[in-house]
């Protein structure tokens, strides 16, 4: 993190090249059509939980995230992202599933910086500091799910979300994606 505090950027980034549009047949079915990813996503969850975990361990041993298990949760975080966004109306290409086709150009994206050095007292305690963190990703997260829901009724009558709701939306999506 050192080097993109020096640098003035954040080292998560939110790539919005969605232009609004969506198709009325598949905001119709949309939780529908999301079903196979919540799945692969639950299932992607159980190795993520043990990947963070061996994150932290190996972290608070060397004081940086190793490559390969940073790499693995940035993709996992991408994907979870891309579904996030898929589901709440954010973007309407279906998206691809991680480890097998996932789409490098999709219109919500994270860019999500290699890892850095970090203090091994910070990563000590991350879970303690997170906690607020957590607690307004819970508050973001449900006001997305509720305007998602008017963003639907919206779409479905005109082909179109409205720019704000989805802005907002995007903004929960970056705010809830955490620093690995």
């Amino acid at each position: 993190m050192a080097a993109a505090a020096a640098s003035g950027t954040h080292p998560i980034r939110l790539r919005i090249t969605d232009d609004l549009e969506r198709t009325r047949l598949t905001v119709f079915f949309r939780v529908l059509l999301a079903v196979p990813h919540f799945v692969w996503e639950a299932l992607l969850a159980i190795v993520a939980v043990i990947a963070v975990i061996a994150n932290w361990f190996a972290t608070l041993i060397t004081g940086r995230s190793p490559d390969a298990l940073h790499s693995f949760l940035a993709g996992y975080l991408r994907y979870a992202t891309h579904v996030s966004a898929y589901l709440f109306l954010l973007a309407d290409p279906y998206p691809g599933f991680f480890l097998v086709n996932l789409k490098q150009d999709y219109p919500i994206d994270v860019e999500i910086a290699g890892p850095e050095p970090q203090g091994r007292a910070a990563v000590f305690f991350r879970i303690i500091l997170a906690i607020p963190a957590m607690i307004v990703t819970n508050i973001l997260r449900n006001l997305s799910g509720i305007l998602a829901f008017f963003s639907w009724w919206v779409a479905l009558f005109t082909g179109r979300v409205p720019e704000g709701i989805r802005n907002f939306g995007a903004f929960a999506l970056r705010y809830e994606t955490p620093p690995i």
